[in-house]
Order: C-alpha cells, then structure tokens, then sequence
C-alpha cells in the first residue's frame, strides 16, 4: 500500500520563515543554518507535496498561490506542536516559541507596541509579532494568541483579563462649539455633525451611551466619517464635528483646551482586556505576557473610574 509522505516538521519551519522574509538568506541568518540549507529543505518540501510553493529570481523570492495555502496551515500546525511541547513541560518558568498578538491600530501603535518592546526585553526566547487591524479579531480563529482590545463586548468562550479602566467620551473643538452650539442633551446630537468611526466593535453610526447608569442609543450622522479613530480626532480638532473617543485617545487634548468635553454625564464604557483562546488557559507565553502588560498598564489611568457616572469595572474577567 502506497503512503503519501508526510512533510517534516522543521521543513515546514524553515519554510514559514523564507514566507515570511521572502528571502532564502534573511530565512537562513534568522535559522542560523546557511542558505544552501534553507534551499535543499525547500526543495525536499516541494517534493514531498508536490507542488511548487515559491517562485525564485535573482532578487526575492515570491509565494505561489499553493505556497499561501500551505503557509496558513503550516503555521496553524507549528503553533499547535509548539503548544503542545509547552503542555506536556515539566519546566514553564522560561516561556520560548512565538507568540501573536492582535490589536488595534491606534492603540496598538501608540501603547501595546512599546510594551511589548519592553516585554521582549524580559524574554528574548520568545518571538513576538503583533498585527494591527481596524476591525475586531477572532482570536483564535485567525491564529492569535492573544488580543489587546478596548472595548466590553467580549464573547463569553473567551478568557478576558481586564488591564486597565478606560470609557469614550463626547468631544469638540471650542470652535465648533462656538460656531454650532453645544449639545444639551443627548437627543440633540442628531441635528449636530459626528463623526462616526468604523473601528473593530464600534456599530458604525449608532453610538451606545450610558447616561448616569442608565443606556441609551442615538444614530448619527455628519459629511465625515472614516475607519480610522485617529483621523475622526484630527477632523475634530479641525472643527469639524464631534468624536465619540476613548479618553487614553483624547485626555491630552482635553487638558490642553484643544477638545472640550461635552455632556459630560455621558460616556461609553470602553475598559482595556487582554483576550485569549480558552484552549490557551494554561499557556506560559500567554501567562507571562499577560501579567506582564498587566503590570504595565497598572498605573495607566486616563479618566476616574467613576466619572461620568458609569462602572467603569466592564464585566468581570474570565
């Protein structure tokens, strides 16, 4: 009986790593093997699937289309093999492998990019990649180890840890505010320029409010809107409506006096969680990267707590 061979475990590696860099020498400085090697292991792999899965010139080398195919897979695997070698250890105290982590764009540049700087400091053995995206993340079923998020909307299978307090607030510049008017209540946001964000979790256009513990919805519309939350404040810098937006985002322009606050009984509780796969309960990487940004954030506090009077505690962590 014929079998199909199945592809080695460090070919696929080396073969993630060339994807990845699109370069047979980067791949082979990263491995620390020579690139003669990097190119057999290709070769062997190619065989062994049978199918041509990079397409080499003299200056890059490109992923077929069979090659992306295999590339997701490949990297689903190792993950798995890599979570399972971690398991069965008998010693967690030096967490090694990779780990991926998902945020935000504007958050994610600004705040979990350098702690997470910091982080690879404290565990050089660990390989960090963190993707930026404007759209909310299915943890694991895109392969993510681990999600930074603003937001209380979390799907009750996953495990959240919340890292820190945090709401979104009304805001606009004075002159606006002077131009237009100021909002008195919440109702006359609907004859006001917004500028709604579509942005993860963020319903596009419909802003859920919490007014003194109690929530309401309001639609709203303006000539500008985008995906994007940090063009939304700079169009509201300008005078160009108003921005519902997390205070780590606008608290430095409120205090300068470049934004004013409006209905400040209002807000929106938006806390900071750190999101993870159940499967991944047990997972020192995700452990220690967790407690570490938990650490991080600690003293990050961008509004009271009870301001607005809204709990600012989000549901509780799982």
């Amino acid at each position: 009986m014929n079998i199909n061979p199945s592809p080695d475990l460090p070919d696929l590696r080396v073969f993630c790593e060339v994807a990845r860099r699109s370069s047979f020498s980067a791949a082979a400085e990263a491995l620390s093997v020579s690139a003669a090697y990097v190119s057999k292991r290709i070769n062997v792999l190619e065989t062994t699937l049978g199918t041509r899965l990079l397409h080499r010139s003299t200056r890059r080398v490109a992923i077929t289309e069979a090659g992306e195919r295999v590339y997701t897979w490949a990297e689903r695997i190792l993950d798995d093999v890599d979570q399972l070698v971690e398991d069965v250890s008998t010693t967690r105290r030096i967490p090694g492998g990779k780990l991926r982590i998902s945020s935000s764009f504007g958050f994610g540049r600004r705040f979990v990019a350098p702690a997470l700087a910091r982080f690879s400091e404290h565990y050089p053995q660990l390989s960090v990649r963190l993707d930026l995206f404007d759209r909310l993340v299915d943890v694991g079923g895109e392969g993510f180890d681990l999600d930074i998020r603003i937001g209380d909307e979390i799907a009750p299978h996953l495990i959240a840890k919340r890292l820190a307090s945090n709401h979104r607030v009304l805001c606009a510049s004075p002159g606006y505010l002077a131009r237009y008017g100021t909002p008195r209540q919440v109702a006359d946001l609907s004859s006001h320029a917004c500028l709604p964000i579509k942005e993860r979790d963020h319903p596009f256009g419909l802003w859920r409010l919490t007014v003194r513990g109690e929530t309401t919805s309001i639609k709203v519309t303006g000539p500008l809107s985008t995906n994007h939350g940090e063009v939304a404040v700079q169009w509201a810098l300008a005078g160009r409506g108003i921005v519902l937006r997390s205070m780590w985002d606008v608290r430095p322009l409120l205090d300068s006096g470049q934004l004013q606050q409006i209905l400040p009984e209002v807000a929106q509780p938006a806390n900071l969680w750190a999101v993870y796969p159940a499967r991944l309960a047990q997972s020192a990487k995700v452990r220690v990267c967790v407690d570490f940004l938990s650490d991080e954030f600690a003293q990050w506090r961008p509004a009271a707590d009870d301001a607005a009077g809204v709990n600012m505690a989000g549901p509780a962590a799982r």
